[in-house]
């Protein structure tokens, strides 16, 4: 089954003004940094599974000394990670596949570390998708992700509310659940850190920027009714993390020897 693209141009604009070049989710190098603490990255071979527009991949080889196959459902996606690797020259160590959904299309223990921000979020049937990063884990292999997730309640209006303007698949799980689905897969030394005060703060800085000083650049850019969409799905997304109905979590485990 192919997947069906959901990060429009404006969209994915949208998301590097406010996260940085490459950068289709929050945090930047240092969310880069969080997911490869305890890895000992230099030199290894790591999977970036959701690799969005390459900026994370790029910035593990930059300044953690990794060679990274990036992978996501969208072709347009990844054809720009792959120009923009090029044109950093980083091509040789950074490369970026399309792929679709279902089982990732690798051997048996391919890589030394495999991480992910965002892309579990959106995919439905987690226990399936863990089992498939530990089979193509190295014995000894970590694996790292930074997801949005949910809390236990049942969702508000206001999360609907979010839902609607975001425009994207999302299938939410509490942390929780998260190391839960980690063991049941297998995964040894699994771990969950709840990030929620973080971006709780910055979301809040995110929003107060976007209908600031970044606002006109964004109507330059996205045109007036884009522009004002962001603003507003902002403002829906500060509600639901300072609620804590959104939650933000680190996540991860490790193959046995």
């Amino acid at each position: 089954m192919s997947h069906e693209a959901e990060y429009h141009d404006n969209m994915v604009t949208m998301l590097e003004l406010i996260w940085g070049k490459g950068y289709m989710a929050p945090g930047g190098t240092g969310n880069v940094a969080k997911l490869l603490d305890g890895t000992d990255p230099g030199g290894k071979l790591i999977l970036d599974i959701g690799c969005g527009i390459g900026g994370p991949a790029m910035d593990m080889v930059r300044l953690h000394g990794a060679h990274v196959v990036g992978i996501d459902l969208e072709a347009s996606l990844v054809d720009r990670a792959k120009a923009d690797a090029r044109e950093a020259g980083l091509h040789e160590h950074c490369q970026f596949l399309h792929v679709q959904p279902g089982p990732l299309p690798f051997a048996d223990e391919s890589y030394d570390i495999v991480v992910s921000s965002g892309a579990v979020t959106q995919t439905p049937d987690k226990p399936s998708f863990f089992a498939e990063i530990l089979r193509v884990l190295r014995p000894g292999g970590h694996f790292r992700c930074y997801e949005w997730m949910r809390s236990e309640h049942e969702y508000s209006d206001d999360m609907l509310y979010w839902f609607k303007l975001e425009e994207l698949t999302y299938d939410m799980q509490t942390l929780e659940q998260y190391g839960a689905f980690l063991r049941d897969a297998g995964f040894d030394e699994v771990s969950t850190a709840d990030a929620s005060h973080w971006y709780r703060t910055e979301v809040r800085r995110e929003y107060e920027l976007i209908q600031g000083e970044l606002y006109p650049r964004m109507v330059e850019l996205l045109g007036q009714k884009d522009a004002d969409h962001f603003v507003e799905n902002w403002r829906a997304g500060v509600i639901v993390c300072e609620s804590g109905e959104m939650r933000q979590g680190y996540c991860g485990g490790r193959k046995s020897l």
